[in-house]
């Protein structure tokens, strides 16, 4: 759906107040997908006039985000395009232009009520319990007198002039036509005292200028909707198409996931912050496929997509605007497919920095071999160095506790330990071919069970109790390390033993 036969032109529009949450990458992604499937443009717009809540830094943490996510864009403030200047910081002089139209029109007029004055109103109204908005004083100046005043240099600002009889009609894809009494809705300051726009006027503008076609943003937007609709209405522009996304609810489904949460998530391995999650392990294909799932779907079954599957599926009639909860069970969940549908070469180079992260001098040769026998064992990359780590290992230091096979002694795993290095040091290599059937042949000849058996073999031999397949692992660490360290677990049973 697009107005008219206008080309589809879709923004994202942050603000670098803050970091890239999960919230703001979904629009992005919607954005995206949008654009590519219908051969349009998505641009990237940095509303920065909020001069006092700019966190320096936060523009190129934006940016590197959505490279991170795969989300290119065609316009924007470091590739520059023929609708610029992509940051609104730069283009307050377009903002007061279109003020001074507004003006013109009988759609805007000049205020001089002073912040205390402001604070009065509002006491009062609070008082007598009436609504909180401005209560129209320099509304009713002579626009004269107003400009005189002005051009004294007396500070004002810039108020939206809103209709205060009747009602408007705007349409939001998702939820259908909303109408709302003009009564209720305030005088909106466009331009404060300072000459800078506020978000009401400078994004509409912007929209216009840059020839949006869709508006896909947050629903926190609703409750001024109606306000930006008359004022691009007061400027008789056609109007985009309006879609306003569903929220994220906290994990549990109550209330609304705020940035605050993310403290007490990332101590559970997890963040809403998408700078935080390549750090976690998680991959971009899965994020994307993640984010896409709260809010859109494509039927009630197809669950795994890959950012050209989205492009090719995607629909605006199919997104959802109920609130999604975030479940990060579900996020592992398709981590761990999109981690498991990855070539062993792309894989290794992934899962190569958070080996060398936790301490670890890699073989890449050796690391190549590995990953097929982690691959469908890891849920996020960081599990990577957990689960394959003893393949970097020169010695490994297991848990003495933890030899000794299930109902079992200390003496009884020491000797099956002996028996099971007296059969592996005779091998001439030790793989599947070599030593599968003759350890599970020896398993039987001393009436333990395979599990028993190779259970205690597995923990000297890794360290751990649980491991990617055992021979495999083995055949990968070498016969003369692998009987190194089952001789060093024989001789911590038999210490115990003693």
């Amino acid at each position: 759906m697009k107005p008219s036969n206008q080309p589809i032109r879709v923004r994202f529009a942050p603000s670098p107040t803050g970091r890239l949450h999960l919230g703001g990458a979904r629009t992005a992604l919607y954005d995206y997908l949008l654009a590519r499937q219908m051969g349009g443009k998505f641009i990237l717009r940095i509303e920065d006039i909020d001069l006092k809540r700019f966190v320096p830094g936060a523009e190129e943490e934006l940016m590197q985000g959505l490279r991170w996510l795969g989300l290119e864009w065609d316009e924007g403030p470091d590739i520059g395009g023929s609708c610029g200047p992509y940051r609104q910081s730069e283009r307050k002089e377009i903002y007061l232009d279109h003020a001074q139209q507004l003006i013109a029109r009988d759609k805007a007029y000049y205020c001089f009520c002073t912040p205390e004055r402001l604070s009065k109103v509002r006491q009062e109204q609070q008082r007598s319990k009436s609504p909180q908005k401005y209560d129209g004083t320099c509304r009713k100046l002579d626009p004269v007198e107003a400009a005189k005043r002005v051009a004294a240099g007396e500070p004002h600002v810039i108020r939206f002039k809103t209709p205060k009889e009747g009602s408007i009609t705007v349409r939001d894809h998702l939820r259908g036509d909303i109408t709302v009494e003009n009564r209720s809705i305030d005088d909106y300051i466009l331009i404060r005292s300072d000459g800078f726009a506020l978000y009401h006027l400078a994004a509409m503008v912007d929209d216009h200028l840059m020839d949006i076609s869709h508006v896909i943003r947050g629903s926190e937007w609703l409750s001024t909707f109606p306000l930006h609709a008359h004022i691009v209405r007061a400027f008789g522009w056609q109007e985009p198409v309006w879609v306003h996304l569903s929220i994220f609810l906290k994990p549990s489904g109550k209330g609304k996931m705020s940035k605050r949460e993310s403290a007490e998530l990332i101590k559970d391995g997890y963040s809403i912050f998408v700078n935080d999650l390549e750090g976690l392990g998680y991959i971009p294909e899965a994020v994307v496929n993640w984010i896409a799932l709260m809010g859109w779907s494509y039927d009630d079954h197809t669950e795994m997509f890959s950012l050209d599957d989205m492009i090719e599926k995607f629909s605006l009639e199919r997104l959802n605007p109920a609130p999604a909860a975030i479940n990060f069970t579900k996020f592992d969940h398709f981590n761990g497919l999109h981690i498991r549908n990855l070539s062993t070469q792309d894989l290794c180079k992934r899962v190569l920095p958070f080996f060398k992260s936790a301490g670890y001098q890699v073989d890449e040769k050796i690391l190549l071999e590995i990953i097929p026998i982690i691959q469908q064992r890891i849920t996020t990359l960081d599990d990577a160095p957990v689960v394959g780590g003893f393949f970097f290992e020169d010695t490994v230091h297991p848990k003495t506790e933890e030899l000794i096979g299930a109902k079992m002694t200390a003496k009884e795993s020491a000797d099956a330990l002996q028996v099971a290095y007296d059969l592996l040091s005779k091998l001439p290599v030790i793989n599947i071919d070599t030593a599968e059937i003759p350890l599970r042949v020896l398993a039987d000849q001393l009436h333990l069970k395979a599990g028993q058996f190779f259970g205690i073999l597995r923990v000297a031999v890794t360290g751990r109790t649980v491991s990617p397949p055992l021979i495999e692992s083995m055949a990968i660490i070498g016969k003369e390390k692998v009987l190194e360290r089952i001789i060093y677990g024989i001789k911590m049973l038999e210490k115990m033993a003693t």
